[in-house]
């Protein structure tokens, strides 16, 4: 039997964003009403990194591959899921840490769970997340990862700042190398297995930097007994 989980983040108006100019806010407005147009429709209002999304290369990398160019089979398939719940605040996962936790499996899709979640609706959900080490970033390009996962606003140290040398190291280490990057996802403690089919589906947008994404785990009960 199979299980489907959800694994995607809700949109709605005042739902929580990144902190930056560069990063609209999320506007729902409805256009068509019953009794009235006699029919519903909205206008969304949406950045291309809000709620549950991929980063393609395009988001750091000038002349990176975009959204639309992305294949299908990178995005989906089977996927390894490491818990790092019990770390504190702003830990960071070194090389050594992360190889103990992947175990000499299959790194090409990896979701890194935080429970960063728990810290929705707050600053410190951006300010106290954990994050990889830059070797850490480097150690997956070299072990063929194609897609990093995770439950939290980004790869990165949160304290490294948003412009300059040290902006962001390892979205442009892993986007450099054509790894794609899913954020903001959410309930990955729902999955009770080790390995699982992760469907990533975000918007189809022409030359797009990233795409907000439906993404959801599918459990075969009988595979994993």
């Amino acid at each position: 039997m199979k299980r489907f989980v959800d694994l995607s983040m809700m949109l709605h108006e005042g739902m929580q964003s990144f902190p930056a100019h560069w990063h609209p806010y999320v506007e729902i407005t409805q256009m068509g009403r019953h009794g009235i147009e006699n029919r519903e429709t909205r206008k969304l209002v949406l950045g291309t990194h809000v709620g549950s999304h991929i980063d393609a290369p395009r988001h750091f990398i000038p002349g990176g591959e975009t959204v639309e160019n992305i294949p299908l089979e990178q995005l989906n398939g089977p996927a390894l899921i490491v818990d790092f719940s019990h770390l504190p605040a702003r830990a960071e996962v070194d090389v050594a840490e992360l190889a103990a936790a992947v175990a000499g499996r299959s790194v090409e899709r990896l979701v890194l769970r935080f429970d960063g979640d728990k810290r929705l609706g707050t600053s410190a959900y951006y300010e106290d997340q954990p994050y990889i080490s830059e070797a850490a970033a480097k150690w997956l390009v070299a072990r063929g990862c194609r897609l990093l996962a995770m439950d939290v606003a980004q790869p990165d140290n949160p304290k490294n700042g948003r412009t300059g040398p040290k902006d962001s190291p390892n979205h442009k280490i892993l986007l450099g190398a054509g790894v794609i990057l899913v954020e903001y996802l959410v309930n990955l403690k729902s999955i009770d297995v080790d390995t699982f089919d992760l469907i990533v589906a975000p918007l189809k947008i022409r030359e797009g930097d990233g795409a907000p994404a439906r993404c959801f785990a599918i459990i075969d009960d009988e595979a994993s007994a």
